[in-house]
C-alpha cells in the first residue's frame, strides 16, 4: 500500500528548492526545459519529474545515486526513513521558496532514460569522425556549437534533439553508421544562440549545418537541423524556433539539392507564409540555399572544397536563391 505522506513528499516538495537549501546551485548553461542541472562542488545532479509527477534526480558521476527526494537525502546523510520524514515534514506547506523555478513537465520513462544516457556522455569538441568529414576543429570547438556534439561509449558522434519539453532524443553518427536514441524521438538539433543573431540556417542534418557554418562563417547566425525526413511534430518545432528570431531576421533553408531537399524547402516556405498570415510576422526574409550540384549536400561541398587542388577556381560563394 502506498504511503500517502511519502507520495506527498515526492510530489509536493520541489527537489530543486530542497537542493538549493543544501548548497546546490543551478547551472543555467547546462539546463533546459524539462531538466534542471544543479552543482555542489564536484556533485552534479539532473532534476526532472517522472510520469507520476515525482521530482526525481540522478547523479552524472555516480550511477547508483538516483531516485526521489527521499533517496537524495538518504544517499547524502545516511539516515533512516523515519529521520527523512522528520526532515521533510518541515518542508510541507511551510517553507518559503528560496528560488523561483519554472515548472518541470513530467517525463516518460523513455525520456528519463534517454537523458540519463546522454548526460553520461562526454563533450566532443574535436570528434575524429567529424574531422574526417572535413568539419574544422575550430567550428566544432566554437562557442556557437559548444556542447552540441558528444561522444558515446562506442566512440560515435552524438547530436542532441530538443522539443518543448527539453531533450527528446539524439542522433548517432559514425563511419558507415547512422542511428537514433532507443526510446527517443526526433525534435530539432540546435546550435547555441545569441541575442544579436539575425539569421537562422535550417539543415537536414547536424553535419550539414556544421558544414554550412564552415563554408559561410557568420557570427550572427544560429543553426538547426531536423535529422532527415521530418516527423509530424517537427514543423511545429520549426515554427516555434522561427518565432524566437528577432525582427527582420533571415531564415535560410540549407537542404540537399535533391527532390527531398526541395520538398523541405517548400514545407518551410509554407510554414513561414502561414506564420506571417496568422501571427503578423511579415518582417522575416526567406532564402533557399541549395548546393549547385544536383544530389549534393553541404558536407559534400565542404569535402570537395577541402580536397581539391583548385580551390581558387571552385570557391563556394554565398549566393542565395530567393524563394517565396
Amino acid at each position: 500500500m502506498d504511503d500517502a505522506e511519502l507520495i506527498a513528499f515526492k510530489t509536493d516538495i520541489d527537489l530543486r528548492q530542497y537542493a538549493a537549501a543544501q548548497g546546490y546551485e543551478v547551472d543555467k548553461s547546462d539546463s533546459w526545459s524539462g531538466s534542471t542541472v544543479m552543482r555542489n562542488g564536484a556533485d552534479k545532479i539532473v532534476i526532472k519529474r517522472n510520469g507520476n509527477s515525482h521530482y526525481v534526480y540522478f547523479s552524472v558521476r555516480d550511477d547508483a545515486d538516483h531516485g526521489t527526494i527521499v533517496d537524495f537525502i538518504q544517499n547524502r546523510q545516511q539516515c533512516t526513513l523515519g529521520q527523512v520524514r522528520l526532515i521533510l515534514r518541515q518542508w510541507t506547506g511551510t517553507a518559503a521558496p528560496l528560488l523561483r523555478f519554472r515548472p518541470l513537465v513530467s517525463a516518460s520513462k523513455d525520456r528519463l532514460r534517454v537523458e540519463s544516457d546522454y548526460r553520461h556522455m562526454a563533450e566532443a569538441p574535436a570528434h575524429p569522425y567529424l574531422l574526417e568529414r572535413c568539419i574544422p576543429a575550430g567550428v566544432l570547438a566554437s562557442a556557437r556549437f559548444a556542447g552540441r556534439v558528444r561522444v558515446d561509449r562506442r566512440g560515435n558522434a552524438v547530436f542532441p534533439h530538443f522539443d518543448q519539453g527539453g531533450l527528446c532524443g539524439y542522433e548517432i553518427k559514425n563511419r558507415g553508421y547512422t542511428g537514433f536514441a532507443t526510446g527517443g524521438e526526433k525534435g530539432l538539433w540546435f546550435s547555441r544562440t545569441k541575442p544579436d543573431d539575425n539569421s537562422l540556417v535550417l539543415a537536414e542534418s547536424a553535419i550539414d549545418a556544421l558544414s554550412h557554418a564552415a563554408l559561410f562563417p557568420d557570427d550572427r547566425t544560429r543553426y538547426a537541423s531536423i535529422g532527415g525526413k521530418p516527423n509530424s511534430k517537427q514543423p511545429g518545432l520549426i515554427r516555434a524556433t522561427v518565432a524566437k528570431l528577432p525582427a527582420r531576421a533571415v531564415v535560410v533553408t540549407a537542404f540537399d539539392a535533391d527532390p527531398a531537399g526541395r520538398a523541405l524547402v517548400s514545407m518551410v516556405r509554407i510554414l513561414l507564409e502561414n506564420f506571417a498570415a496568422e501571427d503578423g510576422r511579415n518582417d522575416l526574409t526567406f532564402w533557399a540555399h541549395l548546393p549547385d550540384i544536383d544530389g549534393a549536400d553541404w558536407n559534400d561541398v565542404l569535402q570537395h572544397q577541402r580536397v581539391s587542388s583548385l580551390l581558387p577556381s571552385i570557391e563556394v560563394r554565398k549566393s542565395f536563391t530567393a524563394s517565396g
